[in-house]
């Protein structure tokens, strides 16, 4: 479906609204039973290997890196996070670091699946995908110590462009530093605190993909809900209108490319 398409009426959004702070006061509560309910465990980083579908992933990377380098052909088109996001204005260094989204917190963004078919191919196997999209980073980005709001969810970077001097470009996660390896996937829980650094001059770029963590039935039923608040809380129907904005910039970007 479009980004803006189908969005809720006044009385729904407001609902939704009040769920969505009702589950931020509780978020605390819902990621310590999602904790207790994990089938792998509780750590800041976890080994890709016991996630069956990250192989099969990464066998496909040199098609999803192929096509990351076609959309970035019209980069002016690709939105800043900051400005899609208003949660990440405080950390998304203005400019320097975009996102180019698949799917968003459920919603799929139909546009650009369609410029994208392999990566769509290859993440639409993924158990519990939540979102999917290329977080790419400028040189010299610094994206500050932060940490996400719910355990119901754990993040990959699937690696696919990497500054030469790699170990200058670099991701802290709890007290353990990381660096990304084209073709190769990241794996963490992003509600510990993490901070990345860009110290090259050049770009950075994954798959970013968050799913769905394995856990029993308490835990799948307490994140299930508050994941249904945020999928319809007006943090991400907001998200939604502003990429469909963006959505016209890229369409007369290949119009006049055409």
């Amino acid at each position: 479906m479009n980004a803006t398409n189908q969005l809720a009426t006044p009385e729904r959004q407001a609902l939704s609204d009040r769920l969505f702070r009702v589950g931020k006061k509780l978020r605390h509560r819902v990621s310590a039973l999602v904790a207790r309910s994990s089938k792998v465990g509780d750590t800041p980083l976890y080994d890709p290997s016991i996630f069956p579908w990250i192989a099969e992933l990464e066998r496909q990377w040199p098609a999803i890196r192929a096509e990351l380098q076609a959309v970035l052909d019209h980069e002016a088109a690709i939105p800043p996070l900051a400005d899609i996001s208003p949660d990440h204005r405080r950390i998304a260094p203005p400019g320097k670091w975009k996102s180019f989204f698949l799917h968003g917190y459920g919603y799929r963004l139909e546009e650009n699946l369609r410029r994208c078919p392999a990566t769509a191919a290859a993440v639409a196997r993924i158990p519990g995908l939540n979102s999917a999209f290329f977080s790419i980073l400028a040189p010299g980005a610094h994206i500050p110590r932060h940490r996400g709001v719910t355990k119901a969810i754990l993040t990959a970077h699937l690696g696919l462009v990497v500054p030469r001097a790699a170990k200058s470009c670099r991701m802290q996660v709890a007290d353990r530093i990381v660096h990304w390896r084209e073709g190769h996937t990241l794996v963490f829980d992003d509600t510990f605190h993490h901070e990345v650094w860009n110290d090259t001059d050049e770009w950075r770029a994954v798959l970013l993909i968050q799913f769905r963590r394995p856990v029993g039935l308490i835990g799948k039923l307490a994140g299930g809900l508050f994941l249904f608040g945020v999928k319809r809380s007006r943090f991400v129907q907001d998200a939604r209108v502003e990429l469909g904005r963006w959505e016209d910039a890229m369409q007369r970007l290949e119009r006049a490319g055409d």
